[in-house]
């Protein structure tokens, strides 16, 4: 029996416990990511060379992973990915992992943590626009309520950093936030229908392999063999990184929604914004201000209101496991 199966096997009061502590936790962990490559920037290195360690520490796991979902599919135990598929695969490791992080490490470079977290949480209304934009499906006036109040608190919070100078740096680092936000949503628009045949397993496994495969040639591209060798706190804050910040939030995100369903696992993970605030007050010494708490407050109201508050009442989404008609 898998570890989804067991979980779900659990008592219903039991599981759906068990779903909301991973997609808290999960959640708390990604958020995190900010916390653990500001401290590893102190060492001097680039956004090219961060991302490399990353994915170089993360790429056994997803390895394993993939490895597992391959031989399923040989054992005609889930659908065999078509040639079209793997393509896209391809393509939406790039774009949704490989893109989106390192326009999200550049970003790092330049503005607080706080504000970076924020910035990200603007993904499900650029998801709400895109979407309208190419399948012209119209914007609702909740939604309209959703994206005034998220970008109103992103706004709040940028003009406050903007304020105690480094006007520049900022603009510069929100603008490749934005776009790491941006590459984000067009991958979740795009991978829609191709979790629905491969199962999001499968997909985020193949996808992360794609992008650590991406990040480790352009590290050789860009630097010689020898920027290899790093202080021992880069190996390490890496591994963290890797593990704590990626892989395990990962998984635990996926089990949550098998457990909980989608909707109620992207809602609470709204609690990410709010912990990177003290985190980063507590690790970093970034302030915790008037400004800052209310854009936090904007975009979180913002994200729940494009919600709907229905997220509680969705029912748990099954699994990944797939049938091969």
């Amino acid at each position: 029996m898998n570890r989804i199966a067991k979980l779900t096997a659990l008592p219903l009061a039991s599981s759906r416990a068990a779903g909301i502590a991973m997609a808290v936790l999960g959640a708390i962990l990604f958020s995190a990511k900010a916390i653990v490559v500001k401290f590893t920037y102190r060492y001097g290195i680039d956004a090219v060379t961060l991302i490399a360690f990353r994915m170089l520490f993360a790429m056994p796991f997803f390895a394993v992973v993939a490895w597992r979902q391959s031989r399923r599919a040989a054992r005609g135990e889930i659908v065999v990915m078509t040639t079209k598929e793997r393509l896209q695969v391809c393509v939406l490791g790039l774009l949704g992992y490989y893109l989106s992080s390192f326009l999200d490490f550049l970003g790092l470079r330049y503005i607080t943590a706080s504000l970076e977290r924020l910035i990200l949480f603007l993904s499900p209304s650029l998801v709400v626009l895109l979407s309208a934009l190419w399948f012209k499906r119209p914007i609702e006036r909740r939604q309209w309520l959703a994206m005034v109040l998220s970008y109103a608190g992103v706004v709040l919070v940028f003009a406050h950093d903007l304020s105690f100078g480094g006007g520049g740096e900022v603009l510069l680092g929100s603008l490749f936030v934005f776009g790491s936000a941006a590459s984000y949503s067009v991958y979740l628009i795009c991978s829609g229908e191709l979790i629905k045949r491969i199962g999001p397993t499968r997909l985020v496994a193949y996808a992360m392999l794609v992008s650590c495969v991406a990040c480790i040639i352009q590290f050789f591209v860009v630097h010689p063999p020898s920027m290899l060798i790093q202080p021992a706190a880069v190996y390490g804050y890496s591994i963290i990184h890797a593990t704590l910040n990626t892989v395990v939030p990962v998984f635990m995100l996926m089990w949550a929604v098998s457990l909980i369903g989608a909707p109620t696992a992207s809602l609470l993970g709204m609690v990410g914004p709010v912990s990177v605030l003290f985190l980063a007050s507590w690790f970093l010494d970034e302030p915790i201000t008037v400004w800052q708490m209310g854009g936090t407050v904007l975009v979180l109201a913002g994200v729940f209101a494009l919600m709907g508050g229905g997220a509680m009442r969705t029912p748990p989404a099954q699994d990944d496991r797939q049938s091969t008609r």
